[in-house]
């Protein structure tokens, strides 16, 4: 009976072990993530939303490798590079080629059409982080009535430094472990997303939006994406993607959409082919 239950014990660690191993890097998966929550759809009052998806068309390449685990001359190499660090600029699903990581937005709103419950954000702060030297989330949406809390889980010091294009540029060290984070507010709606680089790991990169309204996202581990509480007109989205820029979905820069009142307009899934990522 002993020897039994010893047995059952190994088995449930080893699958526990395999669960919870980080997936390599020829997956294209940079890291394990949970499939996203859609925001609550605000079909109600004359308003609609819209859904959509973004997809590969091509075969999934594999991820680019940033620092190599145990690489002797990356920066703080005991963080650094204590596992393999892929890259976070093209993540696809294996299962749907749903792509990750695409902004999508409207340019610019008539703040007098917001919906009520979006005229400004619940969450006054966003969080956004550091660990094993890799910024996350990789893409992160902010409005200009919130602030972006910079914080780090790794013992080792990092610089964000941000590219904006009409907001004031920041440029600052974070100390090793700092939980509490330092606060930085964006108060001017830019035109693209931002760049933020580490100085000090120049692989290290990540994306903000930061708009004046609510009427953008981001896609998720799937490539899908909602945006809701729209008041029914016909709007331009604009699509965009560190990669390639504008993603054209219909129209140049992105696609164009008719609202209609109290309904989701679900588009067609948009095939964007791998030459459009990998041309030089």
């Amino acid at each position: 009976m002993k020897i039994a239950q010893s047995c059952l014990l190994l088995i449930v660690c080893a699958t526990l072990v395999s669960a919870t191993t980080p997936p390599d890097a020829k997956s294209n998966e940079p890291a394990k993530t949970t499939k996203s929550t859609p925001p609550t759809l605000l079909n109600d009052a004359g308003h609609g939303s819209v859904s959509g998806q973004f997809t590969l068309d091509g075969n999934i390449p594999a991820a680019k490798l940033l620092v190599r685990k145990g690489d002797p001359e990356a920066k703080d190499g005991a963080i650094c590079a204590a596992v393999d660090l892929p890259s976070d600029e093209l993540v696809i699903d294996p299962k749907t080629k749903g792509i990750r990581h695409i902004f999508v937005y409207i340019r610019k709103v008539d703040k007098a059409a917001i919906h009520p419950k979006l005229k400004t954000s619940k969450n006054k702060e966003v969080v956004f982080d550091q660990k094993g030297c890799r910024f996350t989330p990789h893409t992160l949406i902010v409005r200009t009535d919130q602030a972006v809390v910079v914080k780090s889980n790794d013992n080792c010091a990092h610089n964000t430094h941000t590219y904006p294009i009409r907001n004031k540029a920041d440029n600052f060290i974070l100390n090793a472990n700092n939980r509490t984070g330092i606060k930085f507010s964006y108060p001017i709606a830019e035109f693209l997303p931002t760049t933020i680089k580490c100085d000090i790991h120049p692989w290290m990169k990540a994306y903000w939006l930061i708009l004046d309204h609510p009427y953008m996202a981001v896609t998720d581990a799937e490539g899908r994406f909602t945006v809701t509480g729209l008041k029914p007109g016909t709007y331009e989205f604009r699509c965009w993607h560190e990669l390639v820029g504008y993603v054209a979905a219909g129209v140049r820069r992105g696609f164009s959409v008719t609202i209609k009142a109290n309904q989701t307009t679900r588009l067609k899934a948009v095939r964007v082919p791998l030459a459009k990522f990998t041309a030089e």
